[in-house]
Formats: C-alpha cells, structure tokens, sequence
C-alpha cells in the first residue's frame, strides 16, 4: 500500500514540472512565430507617376477686398432720430440705416391733403357750373362770355388740383427718403453720423461692403503680364484662413500699368459665401503662363506633409518607400514635384496618412 502511495506522488512531482515546461515552450514558439510573421500588408490604392506638358506657373501676393464698397448718403435734409447700426453690423438689402426727424413734413402733408380737398369741392362745383352754361349756349341762352368764364374757372381749378396731387406725393417721397436704407446686403464698415446730428442732402450715412465676392488685387510684373490671359482660372490660398485652394478667375488685366515698378494690376473674382475672407487680407495667387513645360505629376492625394517637408509613399518590393518631394505647381487635381522619381512608378493616393517607412502595403483596385 505504501508503495502505491510512492509511486503516486513521484509521478505527480514529475508531472507538474513537465507540463510547466511544455507550457512555456509553446508560448515561447508562438511568440517566435508571430515575430517571423509580423503585421498584414496596409491595403493601399496606387498611381502611376507620369511627365507631361504643363503651363508655366508663378505665384504673386495681391490684396483681397470687397467688389461693392458704397458710401450710402441722405437723399434729404434732417435730424438723425434714429441709427440703430454700428461699425461689423451685418445689414440686409432695404435694412434700416438711419431715420430722420420727419414731424414737419407730416404736417406740412396733413395741409397739403386739406388743400386738396378744399379744391377738389370747388373743381366739383366748377364743372357742374360749367356743364349748365354749356346747355345754355346750346340754346343760345347764354352769352359766349359766360361760358368762357366758366370753362377757364374749371381749368384753373383742374391744374390747382393737379398740382396740390404732385405736392402731396413729393412730400410722401421725402418722408420716405428720411429713412436711409441698404442699397444692398453688407457689413457696415464706417459711421458717418450719430444721433442728434444734421445731415444735408447727400451728406454720408454709413459705408457699406459687400462680401459675398472678393475682388483680389495683384500687381503683376510686366514680363508675366504679357503672359496672362484675361478670364482665366487661378488658385488663390488666403493663409489666414487655410492653406487650402480657393478657385477663382481673372476678369481683368488693367491696361495702364505703374512705370516705376514696372507692374501691371490684375483683378481676379473670388465667391466668398460664407464672409471669412475680410477686405485687406493678404492673397497668394497662382497664375498659369503661356510658356509650358515638362513636369512629373503625381495625383495631388499622394502627397503626405511631413511637417515642413513634402513626400510620396513608393511601392516597391511589396513595402512603402518614403522619398522627399518638391512641389512645383498645381495643376487640375494633379501636382507637379520634383524628387527620386522615375515615370511609371506608383505611389500611394489613398492608405497613405499613416503609412510607416518600409510598412509592407497590399495594392488594392
């Protein structure tokens, strides 16, 4: 019996310690394995490089500032009662800008209106009197002298009454114009008046902007000049706001130019719906020029910033190689750079945010 009960613990003793052994092996050979397997390749989508003819380009710093900026004046003369805008106030079209004491004109039209009607029962009274000489002279029972009389009567009050209606609507038009509104949408940008204070006919309100578009102002050197075609696109980045390009469009290469620098000013159009391009901001605005050239463009989604510098992913080998670009300019979705490139390489357009140098990548329709 004792020696079952030996037998026994020997072996349990034996194996406990085996089977430890052979638990740690089996962990050590699947770390082993996962080492030599290493990650699964990034699924990526490829382009190829390509060397085509582009148009020249060069990029100018202008100035942006509203199309429409209106200096909105009193049409009529009076007291400033009310100026309910002040300077960065949004103001809608027919939006009120001031209002002018009009308290004399409505009494001077309460007169004007009474007027009227003191003619309008004599006029009355003339043509009925005029109608009963005109049936006498029919029967020639009245002198021609009368009937005159009482024709030019009602004549004269026919033209007093027409004139007391123009009085009547010229004082109604310049109590209207004692309130000063929008001409158009905009943002106040200056108060020209306050309340309490007189304005003469003409005398400024307010000055207005409107910012749905922005005009862009560069002054181009004349040798690039002469290489611009008029109503044609651009790329305008307003740094202060992004770094992103806005597309616009010449409207005008202004034919005098400035003989001490030699430049030429040309307007570009700009829509800016959501007003966050204010007048005076600084614009770089890329032109394309006559002159062409050949370049090597990569589709503009293959490349990655990398803090100050630019680079594309390279397939080779089944793995992502980094390799360093310069950007030369921007064309239709594609961009022109120079680097350790060769056309028909391919590099990676979508997958590529955060690539790793060397990362295996698996090419994917």
């Amino acid at each position: 019996m004792r020696k079952n009960n030996f037998r026994s613990i020997f072996s349990i003793r034996f194996l406990i310690p085996a089977a430890i052994l052979l638990v740690l092996s089996s962990v050590t050979l699947a770390g082993n394995a996962g080492k030599n397997q290493g990650p699964p390749p990034v699924p990526v989508k490829v382009a190829e490089v390509k060397i085509k003819t582009v148009s020249e380009q060069i990029t100018l710093v202008g100035t942006a500032e509203a199309i429409v900026e209106s200096i909105v004046a009193a049409e009529v003369s009076g007291v400033v009662e009310q100026f309910p805008v002040r300077e960065g106030d949004f103001v809608k079209k027919e939006g009120l800008l001031a209002r002018l004491k009009s308290t004399s004109l409505h009494l001077r039209l309460k007169g004007a209106k009474a007027g009227r009607e003191a003619i309008r029962a004599s006029l009355q009274y003339a043509e009925k009197e005029l109608e009963r000489a005109r049936n006498l002279k029919d029967k020639n029972s009245i002198a021609g002298k009368q009937y005159d009389e009482a024709l030019y009567n009602q004549l004269a009050l026919y033209q007093g009454f027409l004139e007391s209606e123009a009085e009547i609507e010229r004082l109604k038009y310049e109590i209207e114009q004692k309130r000063v509104v929008a001409p158009f949408s905009g943002f106040v940008a200056k108060e020209h008046t306050q309340v309490g204070q007189w304005i003469n006919p003409g005398g400024a309100v307010a000055t207005l902007l409107d910012l749905d578009r922005i005009r862009i102002t560069v002054d181009v050197p004349e040798r690039y000049a002469v290489m611009i075609s008029p109503n044609s696109e651009v790329k305008v980045v307003i740094k202060s706001i992004s770094e992103n390009f806005l597309s616009g469009k010449i409207y005008a290469v202004l034919p005098q130019g400035n003989p001490n620098s030699r430049t030429f000013p040309v307007r570009i159009n700009l829509p800016n719906p959501d007003f966050r391009i204010k007048s005076g901001m600084e614009a770089a605005v890329t032109f394309n020029l006559s002159s062409t050239k050949s370049a090597m463009l990569v589709p503009k989604d293959a490349v990655v910033t990398a803090g100050n510098s630019r680079l594309v992913f390279l397939v080779a080998g089944g793995k992502a190689i980094p390799v360093n670009v310069k950007i030369l300019g921007y064309y239709d979705g594609n961009v022109a750079v120079e680097g350790n490139l060769q056309p028909g390489s391919r590099v990676v357009v979508r997958g590529n945010e955060r690539l790793m140098p060397g990362q295996p990548v698996q090419v994917i329709e």
